[in-house]
């Protein structure tokens, strides 16, 4: 393959390693051996998928030593924040090595994505739209965590949930965007699966396959219209992943406006606190004050001043008022 074609030889471009078993091919250089066994091993093991019958087209994998080379073997129309993509016509998935970054995600479940979009194109060919088929991969590989997205989208309880075939626009909008249309797109698949919780998707694909339409195949298994699903699904949606985003967002809201309050209601506190420690010390320097005033005026080393009528100490008053005449004593 020329995408795999060896560069000049190093200590890891070394020739690449070919692995097969069942219908899988694994083709990585050395440096992600262990990694294609066990990813090889985990697909041979896990190889049938919801409604689907068993996959028989064999598959390709190829694992990228670098971004660089990933970037090179996807080519320059996929997007930069993709972790593997699938080339469902010439059955091959290229997907990035153990040198890829967090952001590349679980590479056991990022495998079971992109074989599922294989699996879905091999029954259902080119019938099924974006939205679908990206929804049908991420309901096949258990993707529960994309429901975490929308619990924490507030723009689903203000603007609402878009319609289906919007979504298929939402992919190529940037990598938040596209998040959430995967989100809304995984919800929208599992919610037609349990429309019928004994067949599931089973009955679904095959009327699918037979009348051509996603109408048809909605009418004929489960009784119901895509307008009407849709519908539905529009308003549970919201209602469910609306209501939680809000709730998400006001509590937000509260954290950051505790985190600007609680400092200026500390500060306020403080200088409260100052002001009655300032009060109280006054109060007592005053009242210490006033004791020592009285102290020093029962020791009689005070200035009180006394009333010019008032007799003198130990004596006694003379018995007549001030303009009388003196009277003789006999």
């Amino acid at each position: 393959m020329a995408v795999l074609a060896p560069r000049a030889a190093s200590a890891q471009d070394d020739a690449p390693v070919r692995l097969t078993d069942g219908r899988f091919t694994f083709v990585s250089y050395p440096g992600d051996e262990g990694m294609a066994r066990s990813l090889l091993a985990a697909a041979v093991a896990n190889d049938t998928f919801p409604g689907l019958p068993r996959p028989r087209r064999p598959v390709l994998v190829a694992l990228a030593p670098d971004g660089a080379r990933f970037r090179e073997w996807i080519g320059p129309h996929a997007p930069e924040w993709g972790a593997a993509i699938a080339f469902p016509e010439a059955r091959r998935i290229v997907m990035q090595g153990r040198r890829s970054g967090s952001d590349a995600g679980d590479p056991f479940a990022v495998l079971r994505h992109e074989i599922a979009h294989l699996a879905l194109y091999e029954f259902m060919g080119d019938l099924p739209p974006r939205w679908f088929d990206e929804g049908y991969a991420s309901f096949a590989a258990r993707e529960t965590a994309r429901e975490e997205l929308l619990a924490a989208n507030f723009a689903l309880a203000l603007r609402g949930v878009p319609g289906l075939d919007q979504l298929d626009e939402w992919f190529a909008s940037g990598e938040q965007r596209a998040q959430t249309g995967y989100a809304l797109a995984y919800r929208a698949v599992s919610d037609i699966a349990a429309l019928d919780p004994q067949r599931g998707l089973s009955l679904f694909f095959q009327e699918w396959r037979s009348r051509g339409t996603l109408d048809g195949a909605l009418r004929a298994a489960y009784g119901t219209t895509q307008a009407s699903f849709e519908r539905g699904w529009t308003r549970r949606t919201r209602m469910r992943y609306g209501i939680l985003a809000l709730f998400a967002d006001m509590t937000l809201g509260l954290v950051v406006l505790l985190a600007v309050m609680l400092p200026l209601y500390s500060m306020r506190r403080r200088r409260y606190r100052e002001r009655l420690a300032a009060l109280i010390a006054a109060d007592r320097i005053a009242e210490e004050a006033e004791r020592e005033s009285a102290l020093a005026f029962l020791l009689g080393g005070g200035d009180a001043t006394v009333h010019p009528d008032a007799p003198p100490e130990g004596g006694r008053t003379s018995g007549r008022t001030t303009g009388d005449p003196p009277v003789s004593e006999s």
